[in-house]
């Protein structure tokens, strides 16, 4: 199973020089509890934003185009997407989460069978999209609002959708 899993805000904005505009701590929280023992996959630059490399507990894959790069011991470092797909094969009872950046979103489009959405409803400064995602292919099967307090000052919901079509 493909997963694309990200936060965006009412725009669609995904990031600001590499890191994420905002600060949401039940966002952080909740990429934690869904990608835990299961497989996140980044291009290079999001793997460069990381505050901390690789990603604990999960198994990190890298996609790049650049060949050659050097990682952590452990991180998987593809350099074509057929080499992700030949993984997913390899391991059909796995989750692989696409967390960007928008390049890598952009390349698995069309093999992704869920998503992931933190909306948040606020309008933030930036320099990355989210690509275009034809929701008519999806239906929502779960949808929760995040708690607004003093450490999450922006509204925001989690959003499940699963392909209905492919």
């Amino acid at each position: 199973m493909i997963a694309f899993l990200w936060a965006e805000d009412q725009n669609g904005l995904i990031g600001q020089d590499g890191h994420l505009p905002w600060r949401l701590p039940n966002d952080l929280a909740n990429f934690k509890r869904e990608t835990i023992n299961e497989a996140v996959i980044m291009g290079r630059k999001t793997y460069d934003s990381l505050p901390k490399k690789p990603l604990p507990g999960r198994q990190n894959i890298v996609i790049t185009r650049q060949s050659g790069l050097t990682v952590a011991k452990d991180v998987l470092v593809f350099n074509e997407r057929t080499q992700l797909l030949d993984y997913q094969k390899e391991h059909p009872m796995q989750k692989l989460f696409i967390i960007g950046g928008a390049d890598i979103f952009k390349l698995f489009a069309a093999d992704v069978d869920y998503l992931y959405v933190t909306k948040i409803a606020e309008k933030f400064k930036g320099d990355v999209y989210m690509p275009t995602i034809d929701y008519t292919q999806f239906k929502l099967i779960s949808q929760k609002a995040g708690a607004v307090d003093e450490r999450n000052q922006y509204p925001h919901t989690f959003e499940i959708y699963q392909r209905i079509t492919k």
